[in-house]
């Protein structure tokens, strides 16, 4: 593989663009061209551009292509999609994962980049043209972006191999064969780099514009917290799983032994974070509606709470991600309209919809969940009812027949999922707050008369809203969001530090107290739901819940499922809660998007139909990414389990 960091060398010095191995090294011939790069500011400063890439492509490159957002159960789709080799990531939840050929490989690649970036590490103090404060930032960037690929590698593959420096070019094979190390080693090796980075990171508003994409001091300690929260979490943590998973020498790579200071490490980590992170202006985006209602502008708070333009975070604090990322996700997401639609855009499929798990998922305007609700009719929420309160109005058809389970619901499900007789904002204009209808026939409804493979259809009945902007009218969508900035995907909002210390701080304490309590209901509130303790002691079948570590627990891991509805957090949470299995295995559901009238559409009124039934979680294999079997062969690694 030398011949690709050779050609590194050389398209860097003359045109700009990089690419390398980690096991390989320059080559004599090439030193003076490679010794050249880092003696100016502006062909040290594109290498480390190139070197940091990587990070759109491993964490959100498109819709497809990203296992943590389609490789779970939030989306239903049909071989239209799974078959279109820019989504072949869907195909994880069906248990087609494969050693041979891994779908969401990134392990080469990764390498690739850190190689690049430790030759940029050791070779930046050799620029002339910069001073050494910018000397100092510059590296400590690199040595963030190390420790964000470390971490990518290791929430897939867990014990992973560690380069702290390139390897000789004369090195022999056997110096060449690194061994995978322990994963406690691994999560420690990239707090080592996060805390040397972090004095030298400048803050986020400081940051050059060709930098704003590399992590800033608060984003680093952001990522700080989220890798300590997954070490303490049980897939990490005293893994019974793992208890025989060894090295080609024989040492452990996982620890048998539960330690709760882990949770603490983590706990006090986002406590660090939030007080960065809040001491320089960050805060949950609120009071961005100028909208008729309460609930609309609660709404427009949570749908705004996704997009940061121009890298000006205010809610996000790391960003990441291709330029217009989002046009990715609508392509499949936004509804295609019937021929001769005033809305219809060709280029638009609405063939990925949320699962009926993710429509029940979302809690009931009290904040519960929708069985513990008292005032929410559980049982009959596949049965008709009718909104008469003028709190919903332009949000649920008001005096008309409308499916229970749509009705009475937190701000959070009519921002992020367009359900049947209910409005979807598809424009500026007033006139494009449109009513979803969803039968066969009617706008939002499938257009043929049968279920086909050979073409993108709706297979549940539902649209997903998050990722388009509601006042950008559906008619050439991609084409009219350049107004909007160049918003990139927020990798870390501030609400995921607070949901890290509220569930941190829960497992590490041996009762919830306000620890757990303040900074969850700091999420609720922007969320326009009542406070966790009124919600359950007022409003729940179930009052003394939240007083209990296990109750918070549950509790807790709903809110991610819902505050992160879509955002490919769920995927790697189930993982890291090893609750995947439990989860994954259930078949997908949705409603008959053949029926022509509510009868039909609604199954008798008798409770959703399956939709997708090839779902496979098969534990503990599927809870660790395969390194691709030629590349364990060649480099002598031990496989993980299962594969």
């Amino acid at each position: 593989m030398r011949k690709y960091f050779i050609s590194v060398i050389i398209i860097v010095a003359l045109s700009f663009m990089a690419c390398g191995d980690y096991l390989d090294q320059v080559p004599e011939k090439d030193v003076e061209t490679f010794e050249s790069i880092f003696e100016r500011r502006a062909s040290a400063d594109i290498w480390l551009t190139q070197a940091t890439e990587f990070m759109a492509g491993v964490s959100f490159s498109g819709f497809g292509s990203n296992a943590g957002v389609v490789g779970a159960d939030e989306f239903v789709t049909g071989n239209y999609i799974r078959d279109n080799n820019t989504a072949k990531l869907f195909n994880i939840a069906d248990g087609l994962q494969m050693s041979q050929d891994p779908l969401g490989n990134i392990w080469t690649t990764t390498y690739y980049s850190i190689r690049m970036l430790n030759t940029f590490i050791s070779n930046i103090d050799n620029v002339y043209d910069l001073t050494a404060a910018e000397k100092r930032n510059w590296k400590a960037e690199a040595i963030a972006v190390k420790a964000f690929y470390y971490f990518e590698l290791v929430r897939r593959y867990g014990p992973i191999v560690l380069v702290p420096k390139n390897i000789d070019v004369n090195a022999d094979l056997a110096e060449m064969q690194i061994p995978r190390s322990h994963v406690d080693t691994c999560f420690n090796e990239i707090v080592r780099l996060l805390d040397e980075a972090i004095p030298d990171l400048l803050y986020g508003k400081e940051r050059l514009i060709s930098h704003k994409l590399f992590l800033s001091k608060e984003g680093a300690m952001a990522l700080k917290a989220r890798m300590l929260l997954y070490q303490a979490s049980p897939l990490f943590n005293g893994n019974e799983y793992y208890v025989n998973f060894k090295g080609k020498k024989g040492e452990s790579l996982f620890s048998a032994e539960y330690d709760p200071e882990k949770w603490k490490r983590a706990a006090e980590a986002a406590d660090a974070a939030v007080e960065m992170c809040e001491s320089q202006g960050y805060k949950l985006k609120t009071g961005e509606g100028n909208k008729a209602t309460k609930l609309l502008n609660q709404m427009r708070d949570i749908e705004m709470s996704i997009w940061e333009p121009n890298y000006e975070g205010e809610e996000a604090i790391f960003l990441t991600g291709n330029a217009n990322i989002m046009n990715s996700y609508v392509m499949f997401t936004l509804p295609l309209f019937p021929e001769g639609h005033s809305d219809r855009y060709a280029l638009l499929t609405g063939c990925v919809a949320p699962s009926m798990k993710m429509v029940e998922m979302f809690y009931t305007k009290n904040g519960l969940p929708l069985n513990v609700d008292k005032e929410w009719d559980y049982a009959n929420r596949y049965k008709l009812g009718r909104e008469v309160n003028n709190d919903y109005q332009n949000v649920v058809a008001l005096n008309e027949d409308v499916l229970n389970l749509h009705l009475k619901r937190e701000p959070r499900f009519y921002a992020n999922v367009a359900a049947d007789r209910c409005y979807w904002q598809r424009g500026p204009a007033a006139n494009k707050n449109m009513l979803v209808q969803a039968y066969r026939g009617e706008a939002f409804g499938i257009h043929e008369s049968f279920l086909l493979y050979s073409q993108p259809q709706n297979l549940c009945g539902y649209y997903v809203k998050k990722f388009s902007r509601s006042e950008v009218q559906t008619y050439q969508y991609t084409s009219n969001t350049g107004s909007l900035g160049d918003c990139r995907w927020p990798m870390i909002r501030l609400a995921e530090l607070y949901l890290i210390q509220a569930e941190a701080w829960n497992e590490y304490l041996s009762k919830p107290d306000d620890k757990v309590y303040e900074p969850l209901n700091k999420v609720r509130r922007r969320a326009g739901i009542p406070d966790v303790e009124v919600a359950w002691k007022e409003f729940s079948t179930q009052p003394q819940k939240i007083e209990s570590k296990e109750g918070m627990r549950e509790i807790i891991q709903q809110e991610n499922f819902v505050e992160f509805a879509f955002e490919g957090h769920r995927f790697w949470d189930l993982r890291r809660w090893k609750l995947a299995h439990l989860e994954l295995n259930d078949k997908i559901l949705g409603w008959n998007v053949l029926g022509e009238n509510a009868r039909t559409f609604y199954n008798n009124f008798e409770g959703p139909v399956v939709v997708w039934d090839k779902t496979k979680f098969v534990a503990p294999r599927d809870y660790l990414f395969p390194i691709k079997a030629e590349e364990a062969m060649i480099a002598g690694y031990v496989q993980n389990p299962g594969w």
